[in-house]
């Protein structure tokens, strides 16, 4: 469990993701137990109900994608696998996305997100499938998407080939993908309805079965309710001995490949290289008490708070994920 500071208190997001959770494994390793969580002050009962929860293999939404072995989206909680439902309703959570992190075949942990309706929430969570015995194109499993209705028609009526719009190239790459100003991308297939709602950034996350199955996650944010003020991804050197920068996107617009060309994390430095060090995702509500250069930066700019998500390929880091509230 990589959790720092979170016992202190919670303190306010105004983004896209309202809740942030962990779940990790046990003494047993037989359930579920609670991680941590990120959040404000109006999700507390929410919390404490999360923080007494187990959940057995395939139960619940983390249980599920700890099955499933590849994320689980939940756009309604009714008559759903969610086990929280009237805690999620009257909290104004509407949709939960679970994205499991395995090392091999073992589970490290679940990460939980959580969104909730508002007039004003615009961006989208999706979860985008391709079953390689059926289909050369990535479909939509679900997704959410605030108030951008016409945006949601058009991408659920939407396939990717390999390597076409975010989908599809997060596909083709098998690895973390950020594309920056939507709005100016061609290798952003609904770049001209993106931009429109004001969907500026786009982050997407793969995931590979063994059995020829590929699921992305992607992240769209935008400027008014975004998903992140920033978004990082760090992965290995040719040694394998520190972290360095891949690629970012900043809402301040700050050039983060400048920013951090001659800068490293090393393993166990800071949420980021606690992530490689543990294999376990990490969320941290005070980034004054993180060490590593990307804090100190991202605190510099104003940001608070970091949620960080490995992954891992052949039990070894690939990437690190890491984005700023």
């Amino acid at each position: 469990m990589v959790v720092i500071g979170e016992a202190i208190r919670c303190v306010p997001m105004k983004t896209f993701i309202r809740v942030v959770e962990l779940w990790v494994p046990d003494r047993t390793r037989t359930r579920l137990e609670f991680g941590g969580s990120l959040c404000s002050a109006e999700f507390s009962e929410f919390k404490a109900i999360s923080e007494n929860a187990l959940f057995a293999y395939d139960e619940g939404l983390p249980g599920k994608a700890r099955a499933a072995g590849h994320p689980v989206i939940l756009t309604k909680f009714a008559d759903s696998c969610f086990k929280r439902t009237d805690e999620a309703i009257e909290a104004g959570l509407t949709c939960g996305v679970a994205l499991p992190v395995f090392a091999g075949e073992f589970l490290m942990a679940v990460m939980v997100l959580f969104c909730g309706d508002d007039e004003k929430q615009i961006g989208a969570i999706e979860l985008w499938h391709n079953d390689a015995e059926v289909s050369h194109e990535m479909g939509l499993v679900d997704g959410y998407y605030g108030t951008a209705d016409m945006f949601e028609f058009n991408s659920r009526h939407t396939k990717f080939p390999r390597g076409f719009g975010l989908p599809g190239r997060t596909w083709k790459a098998g690895m973390l993908l950020i594309i920056k100003d939507l709005h100016n991308s061609k290798g952003f297939l609904r770049w001209e309805e993106a931009s429109e709602i004001g969907i500026n950034c786009g982050v997407g996350i793969p995931y590979t079965t063994g059995n020829d199955q590929t699921w992305v996650m992607t992240f769209l944010s935008a400027q008014a309710t975004p998903i992140a003020k920033r978004f990082e991804i760090w992965v290995p050197d040719r040694a394998r001995s520190a972290l360095v920068f891949h690629s970012g996107d900043c809402s301040k617009n700050t050039d983060l490949a400048s920013l951090y060309a001659s800068q490293t994390i090393g393993k166990g430095e800071g949420s980021i290289g606690g992530a490689w060090a543990t294999g376990m995702p990490a969320i941290n509500e005070h980034l004054k008490i993180d060490e590593s250069v990307a804090s100190s930066l991202a605190r510099a700019a104003g940001m608070n708070q970091i949620v960080v998500l490995p992954v891992i390929e052949n039990a070894l880091l690939k990437a690190v994920l890491a984005w700023y509230l």
